[in-house]
């Protein structure tokens, strides 16, 4: 949980953000995000159904089910335009091939946030260790 609250403390997440968590395994950033954060709403991605039902689950417990969704699709399908921040928890790989729709889709100002993998050439505004691993964050820049 650490590395979740480090990720969303870098973003500057807040009451007026919808945090988008792509790869949301057990939904921990999204529902922290709402929870701790107080965002205004959160929505999680991630490809493998059970994920999905065990983030639907957590969010339950956590009694935040009315403030977060939990969508089970292909990332790079997935509408992802109403996001102000985005967090990623990706392979390599994947950071690369996401980086042309988080710029083309994401309004200026909206800030990604990436543990352990960066974007290649897109380089960091900031960068910062927690427990041994790196994060990084960007803010989509003006077109």
């Amino acid at each position: 949980m650490e590395i979740t609250r480090a990720m969303l403390r870098l973003a500057r997440t807040g009451k007026r953000d919808v945090v988008y968590d792509l790869g949301c395994g057990d939904g921990r950033i999204a529902i922290a995000a709402v929870k701790e954060f107080r965002a205004r709403r959160a929505v999680g991605i991630d490809i493998d159904p059970e994920r999905i039902r065990e983030s639907a689950a957590n969010a339950r417990a956590a009694g935040v089910e009315k403030k977060v969704r939990f969508l089970n699709q292909d990332l790079f399908e997935s509408d992802i335009r109403e996001a102000t921040v985005v967090t990623l928890y990706l392979w390599p790989w994947v950071n690369l091939k996401l980086k042309p729709k988080l710029l083309a889709e994401l309004k200026p100002g909206t800030r990604v946030v990436s543990h352990s993998h960066d974007m290649g050439d897109w380089k960091p505004e900031k960068e910062i260790t927690v427990d041994g691993d790196t994060l990084y964050l960007w803010t989509i820049p003006r077109r």
